[in-house]
């Protein structure tokens, strides 16, 4: 597989947890999920697609509305709490943000306004990461251990424990799996080791077996 199609690749998978994080997944998000082609290999990445596909298939569209409700939104406040500063000091719009924001400026990156949510929503950090490794920026491996890496098992953690969890229980199971694997990525180029690695959809084991 050529860089270019490897880094389309990570970016979109970037892009489709930004969406569906972001809002309840769509019809097509949904029907695009169910319809995923992918090789019969044991690893934890391609678990984590079989899984994905699988709770596509079986969740309808009024379900998982009510259960993105309950996770994500509440009365007051939902289950799953998507946000960097809660995450790692225990409070909302805490310098976490403030941090990213000042990081999204040096990138040149601003909140679109019809976006209210703060910048350290995990959908939005996983754009900004989108966007880095298409554009093959060095700043992905920085942004990515500096805000992302701290706090997304934590995270995951979280939706896993969430009463009303079920087709987002595969998201956070394929979230898990590919965000180590970028962890491991990016810790390896800091030790100066191997810095290319792959990750196909169709053969979600190729990614995770360079990375070991």
């Amino acid at each position: 597989m050529k860089v270019e199609e490897q880094l389309t690749l990570r970016a979109d998978i970037y892009l489709m947890l930004s969406a569906l994080y972001r809002q309840c997944p769509t019809v097509d998000l949904v029907q695009f999920l169910a319809d995923l082609e992918i090789e019969n290999a044991p690893s934890e990445m391609q678990s984590a697609w079989q899984a994905l596909k699988q709770a596509a298939l079986d969740v309808n569209a009024s379900e998982l509305e009510d259960e993105y409700h309950e996770l994500f939104i509440g009365i007051g406040r939902g289950e799953v709490v998507p946000f960097a500063s809660w995450h790692r000091t225990g409070s909302l719009m805490e310098k976490p943000l403030a941090n990213i924001r000042h990081d999204l400026k040096l990138l040149g990156l601003e909140r679109e306004e019809s976006i209210k949510e703060p910048e350290d929503h995990i959908s939005a950090l996983c754009e900004v990461m989108a966007v880095l490794v298409r554009e093959q920026d060095p700043q992905q491996q920085r942004f990515f251990n500096t805000h992302i890496s701290p706090w997304f098992t934590s995270f995951v953690r979280q939706v896993k424990q969430a009463q009303h969890a079920r087709f987002y229980l595969s998201v956070a199971q394929l979230c898990e799996a590919f965000l180590i694997l970028e962890q491991v990525r990016f810790s390896e180029k800091v030790k100066g080791a191997k810095a290319n690695s792959r990750i196909d959809v169709k053969n979600a084991a190729e990614y995770e077996q360079t990375q070991r």
